[in-house]
């Protein structure tokens, strides 16, 4: 097991993938469809928009939670 003062890392680390994973997938698809080299054009994808990803969470992710509970504790 890791450290907890490595969550940060390992959380953006799996929410990028995971939400890379997923939209790449579905945009590479309904822009060229499933036919021919699909996991090819897929993993083109993947590469450039999972650093990208990465940094943005690692960045943000924080933020956006804090702004999250703070929305979500107004009707309290």
């Amino acid at each position: 097991m890791l450290k907890r003062k490595y969550q940060h890392w390992v959380q953006a680390l799996l929410m990028s993938v995971l939400m890379v994973t997923l939209m790449t997938a579905v945009v590479t698809a309904v822009n060229t469809g499933f036919a021919g080299a699909f996991g090819q054009r897929w993993l083109a994808s993947f590469v450039v928009a999972w650093p990208i990803a990465f940094v943005i969470i690692l960045l943000f992710g924080r933020r956006v939670a804090q702004l999250s509970a703070r929305l979500c504790s107004l009707d309290d």
